[in-house]
């Protein structure tokens, strides 16, 4: 799964887009992957989910 970016989107934005305002994951390329989100902190909670930490093996 490739990392997902958090972005807040204004009104101003969502008209000329078609989409609520709020906050939204988006791919790299700014694909929107999910919201919109209430929060900032309700994001990054869904990207956590979607992308979870891989804990890194010892050698």
């Amino acid at each position: 799964m490739q990392n997902l970016l958090h972005r807040h989107v204004q009104v101003a934005e969502s008209l000329r887009l078609g989409v609520e305002s709020g906050w939204y994951s988006t791919k790299i390329s700014g694909t929107f992957v999910t919201g919109p989100h209430p929060t900032e902190a309700e994001c990054l909670r869904k990207i956590a989910e979607l992308n979870p930490v891989v804990p890194k093996r010892k050698a």
